[in-house]
């Protein structure tokens, strides 16, 4: 058959109650100790009775528990930078607001107006440096077509005058070649044969 609780519950009668006190707050500190040597655990307990009167363990100085403490529940109190940084973008997106108050939420507004004309000052810039590049390359591919152009039509002058030049020499030669053959060795004139035979004697 199973116990039945005990209800706990103040004790009425004085000195029953802190006989119980003292029994309790030494197996209370024999527990701690035990914790503080099994398990190497720091472990620092504080009482107050209801006379006021102060008990404490500590398994080290109960001085630097009490500062470890001091500042860890700080750390507690303030949240995390990433927490906070969590909450603040869900903030920026219209999210967990029901937690903010007039002040909060107007300075959350301005926030927003301020960061859509940033966003729509970088979005200017952006499209207009994009509009002067396209500009810039366009400019450079006609630049580009009219010194291709500029250089080719050069370059047919200058091969039409050495043909030109070809062709000048050649008429050239060709005319002194015909004045070469038109000036060729004077033939042999018969009257001089005809006057040595007249000199003579006849035979």
């Amino acid at each position: 058959m199973a116990r039945e609780k005990i209800k706990i519950k103040k004790i009425d009668n004085l000195t029953a109650r802190q006989v119980t006190f003292s029994k309790r707050r030494r197996g209370l500190f024999k527990k701690a100790e035990e914790l503080s040597v099994l398990c190497d655990a720091e472990v620092a307990l504080i009482i107050f009775s209801a006379t006021g009167k102060l008990f404490e363990f500590a398994s080290s100085s109960m001085k630097d528990k009490l500062g470890r403490y001091n500042l860890h529940s700080n750390k507690l109190d303030q949240p995390s930078l990433e927490l906070q940084s969590l909450i603040y973008n869900r903030q920026m997106r219209g999210e967990d607001l029901q937690g903010l108050n007039i002040d909060e939420l107007q300075q959350l507004e301005k926030l927003l107006e301020l960061g859509l004309t940033r966003v729509l000052e970088t979005k200017g810039e952006r499209i207009m440096n994009e509009i002067s590049s396209l500009e810039t390359k366009e400019e450079n591919k006609l630049l580009k077509e009219k010194l291709v152009s500029f250089f080719k039509g050069k370059r047919l002058a200058l091969v039409d005058s050495e043909i030109a030049t070809q062709e000048e020499g050649m008429s050239s030669q060709s005319v002194n070649n015909v004045y070469s053959c038109s000036s060729g060795p004077p033939l042999e004139d018969d009257s001089s044969d005809t006057s040595l035979k007249l000199g003579l004697p006849f035979s």
